[in-house]
């Protein structure tokens, strides 16, 4: 076994009070409840029917969560990194294993990249989604899932897509808005 930096701190996290097990294995397994499906359609929908930044930031996560999801799992196959309770023999697992590598941490990468979407287009309302996608990933490392630097990458991943697909939307916003971009050089200017 290769010799890991982040195995300290793995095994601090992992290694935090029983107490908060429900809590964390919560929020690494939210979306495998019917509940939490029917209430994130729900607040999208109803995102979509309100202004147009709460409508932008709905379908901008819409679309950078599964290009997020999709890249972790490239990563996986092309850099394989085994999870800690594949290699670890006295990992507490509060999740159930996976055949998967854990190069960077899928569900990390995605509420990260929800997370974006939500704050660049929402502002300070973004920072709920921040705060999710922290405790996200930090519940993936005491869950015994991934280890911090996988979930490091994960959140990079995740932050890159977001503001890629954020970033894209706005140059096609301006693209098939040319006004746009002339009141906005005629601003510039006058200043």
């Amino acid at each position: 076994m290769m010799q890991r930096i982040d195995l300290p701190l793995f095994y601090w996290v992992n290694r935090w009070p029983e107490a908060l097990a429900t809590f964390f294995r919560f929020l690494s397994e939210a979306t495998n409840y019917p509940a939490v499906k029917i209430f994130l359609v729900a607040l999208l929908l109803g995102m979509m029917f309100r202004a147009r930044e709460p409508r932008l930031a709905a379908i901008q996560a819409l679309v950078a969560f599964p290009i997020a999801n999709e890249i972790t799992d490239v990563l996986k196959q092309q850099f394989p990194d085994p999870r800690p309770f594949q290699v670890l023999p006295d990992v507490i697992m509060r999740v159930g294993g996976t055949d998967s590598m854990g190069t960077a941490s899928a569900h990390s990468a995605n509420m990260a990249a929800v997370a974006v979407a939500m704050t660049l287009n929402l502002k300070w309302w973004g920072a709920p989604w921040i705060a999710i996608a922290l405790l996200t990933g930090i519940s993936r490392i005491y869950c015994g899932a991934h280890f911090p630097g996988q979930v490091l990458w994960g959140w990079c991943v995740g932050i890159a897509v977001g503001f890629a697909v954020h970033s894209l939307w706005v140059a096609i916003e301006r693209r098939g808005n040319p006004k746009t971009d002339s009141m906005n050089a005629g601003a510039n200017h006058a200043e």
